[in-house]
């Protein structure tokens, strides 16, 4: 790939055995050159505008870090259009991932977001967490007193999982990123956190049911709507259900075994994240 593209001034390629996706964002930025940091997963494709909205909105307003949303092409699978729905969607994650709707303060995601080389560095870059290490990046964003900010414009086609045991393994470790975060930073734990633990628990006891329908109700007609498709919307119902009871598990188990038994963060989950 590099060699196609080797007139391209700048290009530089570097192998690297595998050690997480954290550390070696690490080692990428301690080779980069420039002054601001963009940070990308695999599973995104960029818009053609990408590059440029953010340009232009660092032009007019510059900050320390930034972050940006997600969206599903047009092309996507009616499953990955889904589950995009039940990452995004208000009435799933409270809209905490960019959109104009939040219950949460706005934190940068992995996924979608830059930063200062500067302040990479004075931050120490990305910790050796196993889940959650660029939520954790995010908070001590905040925390340190750096400038962060949403800019709508540079958001990004998001992959994510192709079917829905791959999407609640996904979701289950964010589940459990959340409590060890919580262990890191008491403050960060927030209601909009908790939800779907208790819509977890819910389920099991079949209260109250009620609320249960309307949720259902909602989601379908919202994600049919916003994707002009009854079998999307369908298919965003179990989506929705599947994020928040994969997640909403996590963070039981994770609860149970950091916060009751009082297990550190690797004794408590053994097995190895990057497999």
């Amino acid at each position: 790939m590099c060699k196609a593209h080797a007139d391209v001034p700048g290009l530089r390629y570097y192998y690297k055995d595998n050690s997480g996706p954290g550390q070696s964002r690490n080692f990428g930025v301690e080779k980069a050159l420039g002054e601001y940091m963009i940070i990308l997963d695999s599973d995104v494709v960029l818009p053609e505008c990408y590059l440029e909205a953010i340009d232009s909105s660092l032009e007019k307003e510059d900050c320390d870090a930034f972050g940006g949303s997600d969206a599903a092409a047009e092309d996507f699978t009616p499953v990955q259009k889904a589950i995009s729905y039940s990452m995004t969607s208000f009435f799933t994650t409270g809209g905490i991932r960019g959109g104009k709707r939040k219950l949460d303060r706005f934190y940068p995601r992995s996924f979608n977001m830059g930063i200062k080389k500067d302040v990479y560095e004075a931050l120490g870059g990305f910790s050796k967490m196993r889940f959650g290490e660029d939520i954790d990046f995010s908070i001590r964003i905040i925390k340190g007193g750096y400038s962060c900010r949403l800019i709508p414009e540079a958001w990004v086609w998001h992959k994510r999982r192709t079917d829905f045991r791959k999407f609640f393994r996904q979701v289950y470790n964010s589940g459990i990123a959340r409590i060890n975060l919580y262990k890191k930073y008491p403050e960060s734990l927030k209601l909009v956190h908790i939800l779907p633990a208790a819509f977890t628990l819910s389920l099991i006891v079949l209260v109250p049911t009620g609320l249960i329908l309307l949720f259902i109700l909602l989601v379908g007609i919202d994600s049919t709507l916003k994707n002009k498709s009854l079998k999307v919307g369908l298919l965003s119902i179990w989506a929705a259900i599947v994020q928040l009871t994969g997640y909403g598990s996590g963070f039981i188990i994770a609860w149970w075994r950091r916060c009751v038994l009082g297990r550190d963060e690797f004794t408590a989950f053994n097995k190895t994240f990057y497999k």
